[in-house]
């Protein structure tokens, strides 16, 4: 924190979500010195709360949005190709109904286009089924009406982790990342050094940091910095849309593949395997409440339950079958007269009449150019001539030439997993998580009587990536809130002196710390009867 005070940077970014880690990282590549500051944990809003996939936007052919299919579509191609560890290529089936609002003909012609504008791989691209092949890929789905569906080619990936590898890779670049950091205040210069007034989460110490540009980054909360500028007669540039998820064990609802469906009501959902799990959704309502964390309701879980079990009638899933959920804000930008679902995902770069640049909307996929764009017009102002480099920068982790690597890695990993008497079924979340970084963690686990891995991934995380509460560690670095719960209540009493050896807490902070984990557990299947 100290070289946070003393240095003037050429740029301050507030947030540490996909977009602040992204222009960071390419600050950063471009030889300009960058400070990035986050009021929470880093991904602790919507970059860790989306329905984690690098897809190309085939739901905005339906807006006629072209070009952003096409720019969506190859920035995900980068994404994939920079961390093919993290971005896992999922196939997608887009089943067809009589009376649905998808035909057999305009999704063929649709996901020819989509292949196409998003430059999807020809071992990749669409293909269509008939009614039997398409209940032969997946048994599950209803009969009745049904027409056939498209089998096309999307992208997994764990939001979280993707964003803190970036964070990572830009420190490495020489960004200086801190979580825990809130900013209270901004003071714009036009002509010499601006100021951002700060406040450390846990130390309650205010400080200023020094830059030429401040960059908001904020997302859900980009409305609230640029109001503490200007306080009155702020313009309304974002609207916040509530996306919610929910888990399920895979016996329960046992897809064989991921599932894209068509609701009736203009809106759809996913259903998507991950380890052994699948995960519903989303939802895509208004929302003005909480921005910190927007709950569930029982409305939404109702909405999603019976989407599903009208798509897939044998399951008849119920809200005790869900192990878990999470809940996040869209932060789009405001259009008078559309719903949620029909406002575009595009983002767009504000800049103050002091010179304050915010940027706001944009999706998980395009990080990178949304990045590059603020980025350039940073150049420009300062009149710095250098190109962005993040095209071909490999993350953290993801130093694989190929996805067949990645597997072989995986293979090889199980091999030794089991010689060190680990489960081998975690040998895929950790490769997916960490990428090589495994590595250190796997001979860190030598170290350990009990709970080997989750002690090891624990004293990784807290070297590497700027742990400071359970939370940070059981939900944005290893997702076992949501796909693994059972992992916390098996070891959260073994973790709990790891963190208060390293992070010198008392035992007020350790109680606090326990509590608060154990009650984040209990909600993760308990719902609001909040409306709509």
């Amino acid at each position: 924190m100290t070289e946070l005070v003393k240095r003037k940077f050429d740029i301050v970014v507030i947030g540490g979500g996909i977009t602040g880690a992204g222009i960071a990282l390419d600050a950063a590549t471009r030889g300009l010195s960058v400070a990035l500051i986050e009021k929470s944990d880093f991904a602790s809003g919507t970059s860790g709360r989306s329905t984690k996939l690098i897809h190309g936007g085939l739901r905005y052919l339906k807006n006629h949005e072209f070009n952003l299919v096409k720019s969506v579509g190859r920035e995900r191609s980068i994404v994939f190709q920079n961390a093919p560890h993290l971005v896992v290529p999922e196939k997608m089936l887009l089943p067809l109904f009589e009376g649905g609002s998808y035909s057999k003909f305009k999704t063929n012609i649709g996901l020819w286009l989509y292949d196409r504008l998003a430059s999807v791989n020809k071992k990749e691209r669409r293909i269509m089924l008939n009614s039997k092949e398409t209940l032969a890929k997946e048994p599950l789905l209803k009969e009745n009406g049904i027409l056939g569906a498209g089998f096309y080619s999307e992208y997994r990936t764990d939001d979280a982790r993707l964003t803190l590898e970036v964070m990572k890779t830009a420190s490495s670049q020489g960004a200086l990342c801190l979580n825990y950091i809130r900013c209270s205040g901004v003071n714009i210069s036009s002509e010499d050094y601006s100021q951002v007034l700060c406040t450390d989460f846990f130390g309650s110490k205010d400080f200023v940091i020094t830059g030429k540009k401040i960059v908001n980054a904020t997302g859900p909360w980009v409305d609230e910095i640029r109001g503490i500028e200007v306080p009155n007669g702020l313009e309304k540039q974002v609207y916040h849309s509530k996306g919610v998820h929910l888990v399920v064990p895979w016996e329960k609802l046992n897809v064989e593949n991921a599932v894209y469906f068509d609701v009736g009501d203009g809106r759809m959902i996913f259903v998507i395997p991950r380890f052994s799990t699948t995960y519903i959704g989303t939802t895509d309502t208004p929302y003005e409440g909480n921005l910190e964390n927007p709950s569930v309701s029982m409305n939404d879980v109702d909405y999603l339950l019976k989407a599903v079990n009208n798509m897939f009638p044998a399951v008849n899933l119920s809200a005790g079958d869900i192990v878990s959920s999470w809940s996040g804000l869209r932060p789009l930008i405001y259009e008078a007269g559309k719903k949620p679902s029909e406002m575009s995902r595009k983002d767009e770069i504000f800049v103050s009449d002091s010179g304050l640049i915010s940027i706001a909307g944009g999706k998980l996929t395009g990080y990178r150019l949304m990045a590059k764009n603020v980025v350039d017009l940073i150049c420009k102002q300062l009149e710095i001539s250098q190109d962005c480099r993040t095209e071909s920068i490999r993350l953290i982790g993801g130093e694989f030439k190929s996805t067949g690597l990645v597997s072989a890695y995986i293979t090889n990993l199980k091999t030794r997993m089991k010689s060190y008497q680990l489960n081998v079924k975690d040998a895929e979340m950790l490769v997916r998580s960490f990428g090589k970084q495994t590595d250190i963690i796997l001979n860190k686990t030598r170290d350990f009587e009990e709970h080997k891995l989750v002690q090891a991934l624990a004293w990784f995380c807290l070297r590497n990536e700027q742990v400071s509460t359970l939370a940070d560690f059981y939900i944005r670095r290893t997702g076992f809130l949501y796909f693994q719960p059972e992992k916390i209540s098996e070891s959260l009493e073994v973790i709990v002196p790891t963190f208060s050896a390293y992070l010198k807490w008392d035992r007020q902070r350790i109680d606090k710390e326990r509590l608060e984990m154990i009650c984040i557990l209990e909600s993760i299947n308990k719902f609001s009867n909040e409306t709509i």
